[in-house]
């Protein structure tokens, strides 16, 4: 997401530190704006800021509006437009229109509010934090609003008067299975946005030498995502062929809420699996969850391409549902 991942927690340490702290959020775009909805920037009362709310056009403005709300302990609605020469500056085409909302954390954002915040996020779950901007009230949700979490869309209810700010935990891909095709996969679901997992207990695939830097689990797949903690943003893609790998971990995955699961294998080498795990009990509106034979089908030839076509089949069921 092209927004500052630890605003909040910036937000609330700044102002435990007696420093002050605002919040500023993008609530609201239009045309080619630099920033998506829900881009926050944090704002010391010493005027030191980090993330971005406009790529570098307005944050100067932005900054002395949240001064003064600081001093005065009032939320602000703020609306820039921006204009073509500077959206194209920070790399866009032509400009557009931005609406911020600044928040001073401790008087408009209660700073218990922000900790109870913190502790879903630090507990990976998701939470919707509203900010009714005409009458003050602010509070958290955990139920409600599923289309705005399966979209990760932050935006206005009730014809503008509630900004609704959706924190999903961050995405994750658990990979079982070190073959070539993890290793093509593992940097591109970084570039998307994952935070990837390899698990293969063979220690001649699951090397530091074959996936340098990364996060490498040399247990059974089954144990190592029940260690890792399956949920509904987490992806599982297996990738081994061997059924002592591939079904405990299916197992484990058909009974957590991941929102995708790919398995690798000709028609026929699935039919097989699907068999072997009916056999276990698995009931047949779950085996349909599996995405088999993986990735979309853009006749992929070899282990790179392969990968782009399971990342694009993850990425419309994350976007657009099974």
């Amino acid at each position: 997401m092209d927004v500052f991942e630890n605003a909040p927690e910036q937000a609330l340490a700044w102002h435990e530190a007696g420093r002050g702290a605002v919040l500023a959020t993008v609530v609201e775009t239009w045309g080619s704006a630099p920033r998506r909805v829900g881009a926050q920037l944090v704002i010391a009362g010493d005027g030191e800021m980090q993330g971005s709310v406009s790529g570098g056009c307005v944050e100067g403005a932005v900054v002395l509006e949240a001064t003064e709300a600081l001093e005065k302990g009032e939320q602000r609605l703020l609306e820039y437009g921006v204009s073509d020469g500077d959206a194209f500056a920070v790399g866009l085409a032509c400009g557009g229109t931005i609406r911020i909302l600044v928040e001073p954390i401790g008087t408009v954002l209660p700073d218990a509010l922000l900790r109870e915040l913190m502790e879903a996020r630090a507990a990976r779950q998701p939470v919707a934090y509203e900010a009714n901007v005409k009458t003050g009230a602010r509070r958290l949700l955990r139920d409600g609003y599923e289309e705005r979490f399966a979209m990760d869309r932050s935006g206005f209810e009730q014809e503008g008067e509630i900004f609704v700010a959706i924190h999903n935990p961050p995405l994750r891909l658990v990979i079982v299975g070190a073959v070539h095709i993890a290793q093509a996969l593992v940097p591109m679901a970084r570039i998307a946005g994952y935070d990837p997992y390899v698990v293969d207990p063979r220690a001649a695939f699951g090397s530091e030498a074959r996936f340098p830097g990364e996060r490498i689990l040399s247990d059974w797949p089954d144990e190592a995502l029940e260690a890792v903690g399956v949920d509904s943003r987490t992806a599982v893609v297996l990738l081994t062929h061997d059924p002592k790998l591939d079904d405990p971990a299916l197992l484990i995955a058909l009974r957590s809420k991941a929102f995708y699961i790919g398995a690798l294998g000709s028609k026929r080498t699935h039919a097989a699996r699907l068999e072997r795990l009916a056999d276990a009990g698995i009931e047949p509106h779950h085996l349909g969850r599996i995405h088999g034979p993986i990735g979309l089908d853009i006749g992929a030839a070899g282990p790179p391409e392969i990968a782009v076509a399971i990342i694009g089949e993850m990425t419309r069921v994350l976007r657009r549902g099974a």
